[in-house]
């Protein structure tokens, strides 16, 4: 009877066990929990819209707007083009350069100084008379070094303001040791400015009156992405579009055409291509050049060329349609090309 019950008892516990086990809650299992990701859509900014500025004036000599009216004279910069003068220094901050043919079958240009005003401009040479026409046009300070005959009379005789380093103005000027004379005369617009008013020379300015478009508009012509001026002797000229910029970029003698401090490759927003009559007036190779046409040639912008006429107008040689209206400009850097007639211009 003794194991009876003690059998009996043993099961009940295991009963009551077996039911504990089966209520209470496994603390061993793990409980999960369902985190839903939410994926965050990526923040686009907006581009700043920069506003645009209604300035009150233009710089005469490139369109561009000005906070201050540009009344000073320009000042006229003899700038040479031989290889041992390149690159230069300046010139990617002249309102205007002319390119000519000199004596040599080289090129010289003559850059104009208005709305920016470099630290170092050259190197600089001599000048000639269709040099001084141009600036004369202009009603600018002629900076040069050295003349022709023919030039000294022309500035003499009419009285015209200039520096020449040759003759006596060589406060105005200096030379850089890095390089041989005479390719390595400078100087900079405060220079000249600051000369004028020890010379004495009339500060404030006559507009020449340039004619910009009011706004970007499209030339029409026929494409030209890429404008060759073969110019004697190897100084061949390039220009390449760049269509998002709006700009061409310049090449000389097959290398891009860079300023000598900033490395800074030149441009143009217009390029005005006039054929005009050269004449060779002695044995050393000077020439007459006629700037005043009028003549034909070609406008150059925005990716578009149009046929012209030029003429000398208002001191500045100006391209003209088929109607004899004006072509406008636009605003920014304008070279203008005079090559002989008949050069074999390329355009593309």
């Amino acid at each position: 009877m003794r194991s009876l019950g003690l059998f009996i008892f043993v099961l009940c516990c295991s009963i009551f066990f077996a039911g504990c086990a089966e209520t209470l809650p496994n603390e061993a299992e793990e409980v999960i929990e369902t985190v839903e990701v939410v994926e965050e859509e990526p923040i686009v900014e907006e581009p700043i819209e920069e506003p645009e500025i209604d300035y009150p004036y233009v710089f005469p000599l490139t369109g561009v707007g000005t906070e201050e009216e540009a009344v000073q004279r320009p000042v006229m910069v003899m700038v040479e083009n031989s290889p041992l003068a390149r690159p230069q220094s300046g010139l990617h901050l002249a309102d205007v350069v002319y390119e000519i043919l000199a004596e040599g079958e080289i090129t010289r240009f003559v850059s104009v100084f208005q709305s920016e005003s470099p630290e170092i401009i050259g190197p600089v040479r001599s000048i000639r008379p269709y040099f001084v026409e141009i600036g004369e046009g202009l009603d600018a300070l002629i900076v040069h070094a050295g003349w022709s005959q023919e030039a000294m009379n022309m500035i003499s005789g009419r009285g015209l303001p200039n520096f020449d380093e040759v003759y006596g103005d060589g406060a105005y000027y200096w030379r850089s040791d890095d390089r041989r004379p005479p390719h390595n005369l400078y100087t900079n617009t405060e220079l000249i400015r600051k000369g004028a008013a020890n010379k004495g020379y009339r500060d404030t300015w006559t507009d020449v009156e340039m004619t910009f478009a009011d706004v970007e508009t499209i030339l029409d012509g026929d494409p030209a992405n890429q404008v060759e001026i073969p110019y004697l002797l190897g100084y061949k000229v390039n220009y390449e579009f760049n269509e998002e910029e709006n700009v061409y970029y310049r090449y000389m003698a097959g290398e891009a055409h860079k300023d000598r401090e900033t490395d800074e490759q030149l441009i143009a927003n217009n390029i005005l291509i006039a054929e005009a009559n050269h004449y060779i007036l002695d044995n050393v190779g000077r020439r007459d050049v006629d700037v005043y046409g009028p003549g034909t040639g070609y406008i150059i912008q925005s990716g578009k060329v149009k046929s012209i006429t030029w003429e000398y107008v208002h001191g500045i040689i100006r391209a003209f349609d088929e109607n004899q209206q004006e072509i406008p400009l636009l605003s920014g850097k304008t070279w203008i090309h005079i090559v002989p007639v008949g050069s074999e211009i390329k355009i593309q």
